[in-house]
């Protein structure tokens, strides 16, 4: 795995570890910055190193142009997770931030995609 992507992965990771303080919620939202970057990031190299790389694009199509280069399955996996991710991230004061589990529940996830796109 690329060094930058793991260092994300641990910087979730620790942001999920350590103990809950009044910023608690702040902390689950960086986790999951992290987690959709290195997600984006892996997803990324898997489309540059195709012979059919087109270059950089926006994330919404690396996501589309992923099912060309894995299964349907693991792509759509990517997919979902990615947006789940994407709603974390996003900011709203009327609403409450993601929380502990759900954040976990995505590194889960974004731990099983980046292994079986990496292979």
């Amino acid at each position: 795995m690329n060094p930058p992507i793991q260092q994300l992965l641990d910087t979730a990771d620790r942001l999920l570890m350590d103990e809950p303080t009044a910023m608690g919620k702040s902390r689950y939202r960086g986790a999951a910055f992290a987690l959709r970057i290195a997600l984006e990031s892996a997803v990324c190299e898997v489309l540059l190193a195709s012979p059919l790389a087109v270059g950089r694009t926006s994330a919404r199509a690396m996501f589309l142009c992923l099912r060309g280069h894995t299964d349907a399955e693991t792509a759509r996996r990517a997919k979902a997770v990615w947006r789940l991710l994407c709603l974390g991230c996003h900011y709203h004061q009327y609403e409450i931030g993601p929380s502990a589990e759900q954040v976990r529940s995505w590194r889960r996830e974004v731990h099983s995609v980046i292994a079986l796109v990496s292979t």
